[in-house]
């Protein structure tokens, strides 16, 4: 693209399934969204606008396509509100493979980053380079901590005093690689990750601009507006604070189309670009702390049936009858065969728990069109419509598009 002040984008939606729609709808698409959002937040530090150079929006894209700050610390605010009602106690009801083990530790990171997805957190990050990261998720009185330091990656919770561990395998199996451990994909580390998400995708269906300047924790930046030209979706807008000094971003706001607070509002409220302190990457387990290792971990749920249940809910994928996608940009919509085309199950059927479908109804809409009947299911960010007949239509879309293209494709 030629540097104007509007380049432009193209959104692509993500597609998530599962066998059963009643179990795995909902909270897969929290969790697309999760892994869309996680790390970002506002900065608090908005003391006006500073007065910088022109600057056109292609050229603040490839600014921050050139940045390469690897070393960072900070403090960060991550608000995510996704229109969700509390999952309570429902996530073994929900989320397959939840609760079908008792094997684990509460610092193990997959379900503690999860928290993150809803309500608002404040983190303490540090990087040195792509072998040395630091995150630390504050509570009240208490402080959990992830730490990767080369081939090791520790988690600490204080509240529970347990540790995790992981590491890869200093010796390869004969013929083999070593099985390396690293960190959750998708841990957050400053708001740059999203970002990038952001203007990865390139196309007609964008304006991409610069509007205007800010001052985020202390530092002069550039905004940048992203926008879809499309109606129907359910973003509304992306603003990203670029640093005008080194490109990198450090704020990052997703405004929905409906109107209201920000879905994700994540940034910086300090920072510092200068190398952090050696000991903010050294681990040491305390004394009377629980250590589990990974292994450890792995080795039970093999044990008592966990994995080869988790496995059974993996291959389920591969009973769906293939992956449609219907429009483009940030209005695709991506359209599913359920197996055997069995829609949700009848409310007191006993497929689904009472908590459960307490929760579906709290999230569903009963809609009716040329393809029949069915339920939409709704966040603030991500849709899904099952119909009667067993096909599910899930993007970042309106009920209104949902329905349409449910009218569409039949």
């Amino acid at each position: 693209m030629a540097p104007n002040d509007s380049a432009e984008t193209t959104g692509e939606a993500t597609a998530v399934v599962r066998r059963r729609a009643a179990r795995y709808i909902v909270p897969l698409a929290v969790a697309g969204v999760a892994a869309a959002t996680i790390g970002l937040v506002p900065a608090l530090a908005d003391s006006g606008d500073p007065q910088l150079p022109k600057i056109t929006a292609q050229e603040l894209i490839e600014k921050i396509a050139a940045s390469d700050e690897q070393q960072l610390s900070g403090t960060v605010k991550i608000s995510t509100d996704l229109g969700i009602p509390s999952f309570g106690g429902l996530t073994d009801s929900l989320v397959p493979g939840a609760g079908a083990s008792d094997s684990t530790s509460s610092a193990a990171p997959d379900a503690k980053l999860m928290e993150l997805t809803s309500g608002t957190h404040t983190l303490r990050v540090a990087a040195d380079g792509p072998d040395k990261q630091r995150l630390s998720i504050l509570g009240e009185g208490s402080e959990y901590s992830l730490i990767h330091n080369g081939d090791e990656v520790w988690a600490y919770d204080s509240a529970s005093n347990e540790v995790y561990h992981a590491q890869s395998d200093e010796a390869a199996p004969k013929g083999g690689k070593a099985k390396e451990r690293t960190a959750p994909e998708g841990v957050p580390t400053t708001p740059r990750e999203l970002a990038e998400q952001a203007l990865a995708l390139a196309g007609d269906t964008t304006s991409v601009t610069v509007d205007g300047t800010a001052q985020v924790a202390g530092r002069d930046a550039y905004q940048l507006l992203i926008k879809p030209r499309q109606s129907g979706s359910t973003v509304g807008s992306i603003r990203v604070a670029v640093d005008a000094e080194n490109g990198v971003p450090l704020r990052f706001t997703l405004a929905p189309s409906g109107g209201g607070k920000a879905v994700v509002d994540a940034g910086f409220t300090k920072v510092d670009f200068s190398r952090p302190d050696t000991s903010f990457f050294s681990f040491t387990p305390p004394k009377g702390a629980k250590v589990t290792e990974a292994d450890e971990l792995e080795a039970e749920a093999k044990k008592d049936g966990a994995a080869d249940k988790a496995q059974k809910d993996l291959s389920a994928l591969e009973d769906f009858q293939g992956l449609d996608v219907i429009g483009e940009g940030w209005t695709t919509i991506a359209e599913i065969d359920v197996p055997g085309g069995a829609g949700l199950p009848a409310e007191g059927s006993g497929d689904v728990p009472a908590e459960a479908q307490q929760f579906l109804d709290a999230l569903g809409d009963k809609v009716t069109g040329d393809f029949g009947s069915g339920t939409v299911f709704k966040t603030r960010l991500v849709n899904a419509l099952m119909t009667d007949d067993g096909k599910v239509y899930i993007g970042a879309v309106t009920k209104d598009a949902l329905v349409k293209a449910a009218d569409t494709a039949k």
